[in-house]
């Protein structure tokens, strides 16, 4: 959220530069104003989201700058974006299988070898093996 819709939500005029402990009294107001208990159950989703707008306009004005870039607010409200409307779970699993198959052969290469040094410095009388 920007801070110009922030302070605008709040109910500060453009441009302005509301000190901290007036920020805190409108977003106080404001609150009382839409809180969710506050209101007739028939309105209680509207002013859920309005609620939330709020609180979000307060946490973007209290510090002193925007809670997140662009694209941090974009995901929030609208989720991971894919690529033309197809999710990429084959680019999510390509690394997991990579690793495992690299895991899987190497290890197998290692017990391999290791076989063959054990047989060759203890050879075994056991017919049933090798």
């Amino acid at each position: 959220m920007r801070s110009s819709e922030a302070m605008e939500l709040l109910g500060f005029p453009p441009y302005s530069r509301p000190s901290p402990s007036e920020v805190k009294a409108a977003y106080r107001r404001m609150v009382m104003e839409s809180h969710p208990d506050r209101v007739p159950t028939h309105l209680k989703s509207q002013a859920e989201s309005k609620f939330k707008e709020i609180a979000e306009a307060y946490s973007c004005l209290k510090d002193g700058r925007r809670s997140g870039s662009r694209m941090e607010v974009h995901v929030m409200r609208s989720g991971v974006p894919t690529g033309c409307g197809r999710s990429n779970k084959a680019l999510v699993k390509a690394p997991f299988i990579l690793i495992m198959f690299a895991a899987v052969s190497f290890g197998a290469f290692s017990a391999s070898r290791a076989y063959q040094r054990q047989k060759e410095l203890c050879s075994s009388q056991n017919p049933f093996l090798p």
